[in-house]
This record gives C-alpha cells, sequence and structure tokens, in this order.
C-alpha cells in the first residue's frame, strides 16, 4: 500500500521519534503524580512509596518507584477516593462492575471527554475510517464506555453515528441497508449471529449492503475467529483494545496494516511485566499489561494492572507510526470471564448463590456457544430439604436466583437445579468454571 494513502489524524505525532515520545510521556507523568497528589487515595499510597511529589520522577524508569493501581483499590476507594477535581468539574460518569456488585467508577471532565474523542478518533482513522464513513455502533450505551466512547469520536472524525446500541438484530440489518452502514462497531460473536440472520433472511441478501469495515471489541478472539468473520461478511475487521478505567476503546488500535494494535504513547504509558515478578519483560516477551493513563484530570490512575496478558510486537509498522504496538491478548491472570462482551467474574454469581436459602454448597458455571452467542448456564445443587419440597417451590427458587444474577451481573443466564450430590466434588480445589467454548 501506498505510503500517501495511509491515513493519520496527527501525523507529528502518530510518527514522533521516540526521544520525542518520551519527553512527552515524562513530562505528563510528571504532571499526573502532581495531580494525583490531590486524591485521598494516591497521597496515602504515594506517601508509603516515599513519593512527595513530581520532582522525584527525574526519568521515565522512575515510574518503577510508584505504586502499582488494581480494580480493587476502585472498589474501596468508590465513589470519590479517586477524584482529583471539585465534582463541579465532573460532567460525566462512567462505571463497570466489579466482583462484588461495587462499581468502579469513572470520572470525566469536559476536557478529559474531548480528548477522550480524539483519541477514538485517531484510532478510527488508522483504521482507515474518516468523514464518508456511516458508522452503526452496535455496543450497548450507558455506563458502559464502548458504546458512548466510540460514539463522540466517531462524531468528531466527522462520521454520520447510528447509535442502534445492541441486540433487535433485525432492527440493525435495516438500517444497515436503508442507511447504507460502511462500519460497524460490534463483539465478534455478534458480528457471527449478523452473518446467520443475514443468511437466514428473505427479504436481505449481503449485496443489498455497503458494509467495508467492522471494529471489534470487549472480546478476545483469535486470528481464525477474525478470518472467519471477514470471509462469512466480506469485510475487514480491525481489533482494537480499551477498557472503563483508561476511558474506553481507543487505548491500542490497529492501523490499516492490522499488524498488532498500535498504543496512543503520548496519552499512556504501557508496561509489559511479569505478572510474578512485576519486572519488565523482554520486547516480543508476554507478560501483563500495566497502564498510567497520562492526560485525565478528573481521575488519575497510575499503573493499573489490567490483568490482560500481551507482547510487545518489535520492530517498525509499515504504516510509519512510532507508537509501540500491542499483540493480540492471550488471557487473564485472574478468574474473570467475558461473555458476549460483559465482564463476569465467577464471585458475583457465588455471591448471589451463598445468600440464597436452600441452596447447597456445589454448583458449577458452564459458558458454551449456541450458535454465534455465549450462553451462561448455572448448575447449582439445592438441599435435601428443598429438594424434597414442592415443585412449585423449586421452580420459584430457579426464578429467584435467576433474577438476581441478571441484576447483578447483567447477564440472562439459564439456572439448572440439580439433586444433592449429584454435580462432581474436586479433589483439592473446586473446579467452579467450566468454558466449552473452543477458539475458532
Amino acid at each position: 500500500m501506498d505510503t500517501v494513502s495511509i491515513p493519520f489524524r496527527d501525523k507529528e505525532i502518530e510518527c514522533a521519534s521516540r526521544e520525542k515520545i518520551e519527553a512527552i510521556q515524562l513530562e505528563a507523568l510528571r504532571r499526573q503524580v502532581e495531580h494525583a497528589l490531590k486524591t485521598d487515595f494516591y497521597s496515602k499510597r504515594f506517601a508509603k512509596a516515599g513519593i512527595t511529589g513530581p520532582q522525584d520522577i527525574k526519568t521515565l524508569s522512575d515510574i518503577s518507584r510508584l505504586p502499582f493501581t488494581t480494580k480493587g483499590d476502585l472498589r474501596e476507594a468508590y465513589p470519590f477516593g479517586l477524584l482529583a477535581v471539585p465534582q463541579s468539574e465532573v460532567v460525566r460518569v462512567h462505571a463497570s462492575s466489579g466482583t462484588t456488585g461495587t462499581p468502579t467508577v469513572i470520572y470525566l471532565t469536559q476536557k478529559d471527554l474531548d480528548l477522550a474523542s480524539d483519541t477514538m478518533a485517531r484510532s478510527l482513522t488508522a483504521a482507515g475510517g474518516s468523514k464518508n464513513d456511516i458508522i452503526q455502533n452496535m455496543m450497548t450505551y450507558g455506563l458502559f464506555t464502548g458504546g458512548l466512547c466510540f460514539h463522540y469520536g466517531a462524531e468528531l472524525m466527522g462520521a454520520m453515528v447510528i447509535p442502534t446500541s445492541a441486540g433487535n438484530t433485525l432492527r440493525q440489518l435495516k438500517f444497515m441497508k436503508d442507511f447504507g452502514t460502511t462500519m460497524i462497531h460490534a463483539t465478534p460473536s455478534y458480528l457471527l449471529h449478523l452473518h446467520s440472520a443475514i443468511e437466514e433472511s428473505d427479504e436481505l441478501k449481503r449485496e443489498d449492503l455497503r458494509l467495508q469495515k467492522a471494529i471489534t471489541g470487549a472480546e478476545p478472539h483469535s486470528e481464525e475467529l477474525r478470518q472467519k468473520i471477514q470471509d462469512a461478511l466480506g469485510i475487514e475487521v480491525y481489533n482494537c483494545f480499551g477498557m472503563s478505567e483508561m476511558n474506553g476503546p481507543g487505548v491500542a488500535f490497529e492501523c490499516i496494516f492490522r499488524s498488532g494494535m498500535h498504543v496512543w504513547e503520548d496519552r499512556y504509558i504501557a508496561e509489559i511485566l511479569d505478572p510474578d515478578t512485576m519486572e519488565p519483560v523482554a520486547d516480543g516477551e508476554t507478560g501483563e499489561l500495566v497502564l498510567t493513563i497520562l492526560c485525565r484530570d478528573a481521575m488519575p490512575l497510575i499503573r493499573y494492572r489490567t490483568r490482560d496478558l500481551t507482547r510487545f510486537i518489535p520492530g517498525p509498522c509499515a504504516c510509519g507510526r512510532t507508537h509501540r504496538r500491542l499483540a493480540r491478548f492471550t488471557g487473564r491472570t485472574d478468574d474473570m470471564l467475558i461473555i458476549n462482551g460483559v465482564n463476569v467474574f465467577p464471585s458475583q454469581i457465588e455471591e448471589v448463590l451463598l445468600k440464597t436459602p436452600g441452596v447447597g454448597s456445589n454448583y458449577l458455571i458452564v459458558v458454551e456457544k449456541t450458535g454465534a452467542l455465549d450462553k451462561l448456564t448455572v448448575q447449582v445443587e439445592i438441599t435435601p430439604a428443598m429438594f424434597a419440597d414442592d415443585a412449585r417451590v423449586i421452580n420459584a427458587l430457579r426464578d429467584h436466583l435467576k433474577a438476581e444474577m441478571q441484576a447483578l451481573i447483567t447477564i440472562n443466564p439459564a439456572i439448572e437445579i440439580r439433586q444433592p450430590g449429584s454435580l462432581p466434588v474436586s479433589e483439592g480445589k473446586a473446579k467452579r468454571v467450566e468454558d466449552r467454548r473452543t477458539a475458532l
């Protein structure tokens, strides 16, 4: 591909020298350290680490002196412990669920929102998006950043955005046909579901659509699954990485060459560390991704442990961008499940089971594929007394568990009631999760 045709939003920054990128990072890190000291959380953490101010950060390597931040820390700081500006300056709140139902809250000022939108616009431009695109956003809107943050970035790029949100496949297809949608944002599993719906439709054919590209997120997926989607829909599929804690889906993005995700290093410091020693690994080696956001006023976040496993891809990218690239993620260091794009922790399900009378001590969480979508089933033993009770009582228990879990994890699970002693008992650590999804 001719370099003249490579799209940029800010070529000077995107193709800056390593020295310039690191100078930007150092200045921004010092600023964020000073800003973080305004929060209750970091003022205490930094004091224990011997950090009194930005003067203690003399080089980028001094980031190793700063303490890590975890999702648990965000829950403990809830609701205002990490807020670095007056509440009157906050214009939006985003949140994601934690393992106990306590949300992890992200605050943004108008300046923060503008920068997040610009980062997203840069990402979409790198993937070949432009103001000529008609983009249909099939991610959930609301507290989840994947909907709104993507939407604002696409608008800033100048594209026409159709905020259809998630679900209602027939409506999605109608809008795609009627408005000539050229790009969609959806989970990989939903893209396969869309393909199945097109194949089954008597009124719509693939050639009726102008669809050219899809941006996938929220679910880890293999290169083989990407190729399967591309072959099925006849489009280009672009991988991206983001998380609510870092302003949403624009943290790292594939360019038109799709050879790794460029992490925008003028706005984030990315470290890849050995998850056991928490020491840096060599470029090309897999470790845990740790991120520091460099440009957020409302809520600084220093050395955040993402729990995601990835590696830096050595060498330059053909697009000319100098920001380092992340490889496709290979797993996580915790037990989080991603089900149809939603983060679910087994401990959330266990929380519901443990507080419900009549539920026994053994259960199994089963995740499998039903067509293109994930299905969550919770198999749960009940006590002998409950098992001997009227069927109406057992059905009421099933309905109660289903409603409680859906309210907590936002996923609609199937509940299978089992008689006492019917589930296998493991020696040693109990096996609570059976993920039957196969890598495609």
